[in-house]
């Protein structure tokens, strides 16, 4: 091989090499921090925001949310219009300190008098049941949802 070639490849190695180490680094700071989020003072819709109406409440709606397992087993959140984050950042609604669980983890919120449970793009994923959540999915009452080795429920 010519030392030109071999100097092509040893740069091309070097490249690729920076690129994982760059991505690495990527993943670490966003289970660290969070995704990115735009600005406040961002973009504007030019659809105004609809009002929020709280729906009646209803005989087989859940109000509250127990964890069934794990560190914080015992620990019940009353269920409101405010949507529950869980992950291991401070600011989650439910801090779980599980080294399976990302920052934010996962989030659960109300839509339309059911209760949606949302991966947030954790790395061990979040699971209904048995089944890996791989887009928003409603949770039917006293089905176990499993986030890290945290167990939480839904229940009247």
């Amino acid at each position: 091989m010519s030392e030109l070639t071999l100097l092509l490849i040893r740069l091309a190695f070097l490249a690729v090499l920076w690129f994982f180490v760059i991505a690495a680094v990527g993943v670490i700071r966003t289970d660290l921090f969070g995704s990115r989020t735009a600005p406040a003072g961002g973009r504007k819709s030019a659809k105004p925001a609809k009002p929020v109406v709280k729906p009646k409440s209803k005989k087989g709606e859940p109000r509250q949310l127990i964890v069934t397992g794990g560190p914080l087993q015992g620990t019940t959140i009353n269920l409101t219009e405010t949507p529950i984050t869980i992950g291991r950042a401070n600011d989650a609604t439910l801090v779980v300190t599980d080294d399976y669980a990302s920052s934010r983890h996962a989030r659960l919120f109300p839509q339309d008098g059911q209760w949606i449970v949302e991966d947030l793009g954790s790395t061990n994923g979040t699971y209904l049941d048995r089944s890996k959540v791989t887009r928003p999915t409603p949770v039917p009452l006293g089905v176990p949802i499993r986030v890290g080795k945290t167990v939480i429920e839904l229940r009247k």
